[in-house]
């Protein structure tokens, strides 16, 4: 709660954290770890069409940083990150993350003025609680994207219960 409280505070548009910050949680709550897996980076993603330089997200991170330095931020404007996948532009927050690689990791949280969660999931949560991993439609026309991927994450080990899906 305490790093969507230090998002919501930079008042970023249609914002949410996502990614392995809510997979791996998830995941470590169904797989009973003890300690949480330590995360890479903690993804910050939010849609402005106005502001496309790197520069406001390294401004972003760097606010973020200020407010807790041990935390591996991650900034990204998703109205930009089309260009890097060569895709069409992307419409949204969630319409970004529906075109990642694998279905558990389309999943994002947003905490809203009222302190309510919000649940960007564009596939759904099955996957996410079954412990199960499976490329989305857009990734099925990159499976060796998708295999890369499975194979640099190890993810069956710091998970051995996961089911891995190729389709």
């Amino acid at each position: 709660m305490a790093l969507l409280r230090a998002v919501r505070g930079l008042g970023l548009n249609d914002w949410a954290i996502g990614a392995g910050f809510v997979r791996a949680a998830v995941w470590d709550r169904l797989s009973r770890v003890s300690a949480p897996t330590p995360l890479a980076d903690v993804d910050v993603l939010y849609f402005d069409h106005r502001r496309l330089d790197r520069g406001c997200e390294q401004r972003h991170q760097r606010r973020l940083l200020r407010h807790d330095p041990a935390v591996p931020w991650s900034v990204k404007n998703q109205a930009r990150m089309h260009k890097n996948n060569h895709e069409r532009p992307y419409r949204s927050t969630d319409n970004a993350i529906s075109r990642w690689i694998e279905t558990p990791t389309c999943v994002a949280v947003r905490l809203e003025a009222d302190d309510t969660v919000t649940l960007l999931a564009p596939h759904g949560v099955d996957d996410l609680l079954a412990l199960r991993t499976r490329p989305t439609p857009a990734a099925r026309r990159k499976p060796a994207v998708y295999r890369r991927r499975l194979k640099a994450k190890n993810w069956r080990r710091l998970w051995p219960r996961l089911v891995v899906r190729m389709t």
